[in-house]
């Protein structure tokens, strides 16, 4: 089922960059809390931002004041990634990478005050000591540990379709007893969709077949409780303890009366209901050991979730009503643990790490059939359950120095042996050896431009749920289970630079190339059908350039440009046709940009945005279409700095009017070979968005 949450181009851009397409940065001289305001080498950092640097924006907390260091573009890791191997995140707080696997990068920033941070610092990735890092890094630096706390609120409502939503927000506290700094956090991530309209179906030659007219609606909630401890021991003695319990919570509705051309008229509606709940405990204590640093880290999550969807067709004559349901239940888990010992010898910085992840996956998936006395009746579906288990030991060896007073180098060679094996249809065990690693040079030819390069080789993570059955009601298609999935490989290529602009602002931009082995998307599987599985090669190149321009020099006082635009292309041998194509759902052009008014000598803000994205096509076996929303989306806003001591932002969005848009073409069997069977020809109304949010402290 497809899920529409609104404006999704923020986030595309930082997913166009990821190791696999759909939805890249640590460690200046380590500086402890309560020293933050000492003077620590400075030599590596590309340009440093004292807390009263964004005074004119009031932030709130570090997040704040992090989304509007000029040209920087936060990069989040993905919860799904291998393990707690290289960082793949590019900010740091003290120094030091966040933990934890759930609790996301932005929760984490959103929870620190914005009293609390002295400066942030911008350095060159690769000139650190963290391994995997390379590119634009902001490292937090925070000071003071006095009682504090924080607290947001959002609100949505629409004129068309969709529910308003007034739950969304978080609460948290930061403070200190004795030696440990403690962070406690209630948030919940709301989320409220929706779109309709008429929109038809066509035959092969265009001629319209059936006309429909319905809307979908999906509600979301996920309130989640988290808490944070730091123990600063004796002399550099450091540990963090950090828990985490969430809920899901989510219902959805699509209702359509169809209309097709000399037959009968019907109603079909869609409904789903998703339910989860997931935990994590993770902590790391490290302490000094002989002439280096042992740092050991822990980490068990666990997730548990249930899905049930039907989809029932009635007819305007007496006709029994036609439809199916799919069920699923499924438990997850993740238990990690992580051995770090750094040392240094001469120039050079050593550490070597071992790590060892057990990941599993218990599905049960059941299917069903409307019978015509009006229950559901369970039909064989055994794809679509069964359990996933792999086993995974890793070990690693880094060395990073500096070459000369502007050149650094970082190395980092990388080994892991993993056994996959499956219950269930087809059940199979594999074990593969895998080398990967990565090697970076940072170059700082000038004061203000600063250089880098990183290769890596690196290897994805499976989604388990890729190995089981999965039915789609909404489309009226499914995946089978493939028990022989392999996880793909990557060459990782980027080339980034940074300029200071002076007075003017900053930019950046990165070149980069993807080349994939084993790259998995949507193939033909043996025996008949389809379903998720392995395409010996794909390639994927592009740039982002991240950029902002102050206009304070030309006379516009307190005005700012931010842009982001990241344009990329792809190939790979279409597994159906055997012709080159382009990755499916591949964001090829993302272009947001933002202007923002801070009016001198008041509390009053005002600014306007576009964000869009486009698309590659999709591809299955027997069908293939366009699926997005746009072309643009707009946003206005209007914020007052100190309602009561808060910051209150009210935002409209998309008085453009974009849309959803779906065409898709399907056939009747495989499309190398069968005729067209419908195309479904969608641009349905979203609607204007009206949005108000409310940040303070106390």
């Amino acid at each position: 089922m497809r899920y529409f949450n609104g404006m999704l181009m923020a986030s595309a851009a930082i997913a166009a960059l990821g190791t696999t397409p759909a939805r890249a940065g640590e460690k200046p001289a380590t500086v402890a809390a309560d020293s933050a305001a000492a003077d620590p080498d400075t030599s590596h950092v590309q340009g440093a931002y004292p807390a009263d640097f964004f005074t004119a924006f009031s932030p709130k907390s570090a997040l704040d004041m992090l989304r509007n260091v000029p040209g920087f573009q936060i990069r989040e890791g993905d919860s799904s990634t291998r393990g707690l191997g290289k960082a793949t995140e590019n900010v740091l707080v003290n120094g030091q990478r966040l933990s934890g696997k759930s609790d996301g990068l932005y929760d984490q920033l959103g929870r620190i005050p914005a009293s609390n941070v002295v400066r942030i610092e911008i350095v060159d990735g690769a000139r650190l000591s963290i391994p995997g890092l390379s590119g634009q890094v902001a490292n937090i630096v925070t000071g003071g540990n006095s009682f504090s706390g924080q607290f947001g609120w959002n609100g949505e409502v629409r004129p068309h379709f969709s529910h308003p939503g007034y739950l969304g927000g978080e609460i948290s506290v930061t403070g200190k007893r004795g030696r440990v700094e403690y962070t406690l956090g209630l948030s919940n991530d709301e989320g409220r969709g929706a779109y309709g309209g008429p929109y038809s179906i066509r035959d092969a030659n265009g001629s319209v077949i059936e006309a429909r007219d319905g809307r979908l609606w999906s509600d979301s909630d996920e309130p989640k409780v988290s808490a944070g401890l730091k123990y600063n021991g004796p002399g550099s003695t450091m540990g963090n303890l950090n828990l985490s319990y969430q809920r899901e919570y989510s219902t959805f509705a699509e209702d359509e009366v169809r209309l097709p051309v000399d037959d009968i008229a019907r109603d079909w509606l869609l409904t789903g209901r998703y339910r989860a709940y997931n935990y994590e405990i993770s902590g790391d204590y490290e302490f000094p050991l002989a002439s280096g640093r042992l740092k050991l880290i822990g980490l068990e999550r666990y997730k548990r979730a249930h899905r049930d969807e039907n989809a029932v067709i009635s007819f305007a004559d007496t006709s029994d009503p036609v439809g199916g349901r799919f069920r699923q239940d499924l438990s997850s888990g993740e238990r990690i643990a992580r051995a770090e010992y750094g040392w240094k010898w001469g120039q050079a910085d050593w550490q070597i790490a071992l790590e060892g992840a057990f990941n599993r996956l218990d599905e049960q998936g059941a299917l069903f059939d409307l019978s015509p006395a009006g229950e559901f009746v369970e039909v064989p579906f055994p794809g679509g359950t069964g359990g996933v288990r792999e086993s995974r030991y890793e070990g690693s060896l880094s060395y990073g120095r500096p070459l000369s007073s502007k050149v650094t180098l970082q190395l980092l060679a990388a080994a892991e042996s993993s056994t996959i094996s499956q219950t269930g249809a087809n059940s199979l065990s594999r074990t593969f050896f895998r080398p990967k690693g990565t090697a970076s040079l940072a170059w700082a030819p000038e004061k203000g431009l600063d250089i880098s390069l990183k290769v890596e080789r690196a290897v994805g993570q499976l989604d388990f749920d890729d190995f089981l059955a999965r039915v789609f009601l909404d489309l009226g298609n499914q995946n089978g289970n493939n028990a022989d999935l392999v996880p793909s490989q990557q060459w990782n290529f980027d080339l980034e630079g940074k300029k200071e602009l002076g007075r003017w602002g900053s930019t950046n931009l990165l070149l980069f190339a993807r080349l994939y082995d084993d790259y998995i998307d949507v193939i033909p599987l043996p025996g008949g059908g389809e379903g998720r599985g392995n395409i010996p090669s794909a390639h994927r190149y592009g740039l982002q350039w991240t950029s902002t321009f102050n206009l304070d020099p030309i006379g516009f006082h307190g005005v700012k440009i931010d842009s982001d635009v990241v344009l990329q292309t792809s190939s790979l041998v279409d597994p159906v046709t055997n012709e080159k194509r382009q990755i499916s759902y591949l964001a090829t052009r993302v272009v947001n940009v933002s202007l923002r008014h801070d009016i001198p000598q008041s509390d009053w803000a005002w600014g306007a945005a576009i964000e869009s994205q486009e698309v590659t096509d999709y591809y299955r076996v027997g069908e293939f279409g366009y699926d997005n929303e746009g072309p643009v989306f707009d946003i206005w806003f209007l914020e007052n700095k100190d309602v009561l001591g808060m910051t209150v932002k009210f935002q409209v969005i998309n008085l453009f009017n974009a849309r959803h848009r779906l065409y898709r073409t399907v056939y009747d069997g495989p499309r190398d070979v069968a005729p067209i069977l419908l195309k479904e020809d969608r641009a349905q109304l979203i609607g204007p968005m009206f949005r108000l949010s409310v940040k303070g402290t106390f």
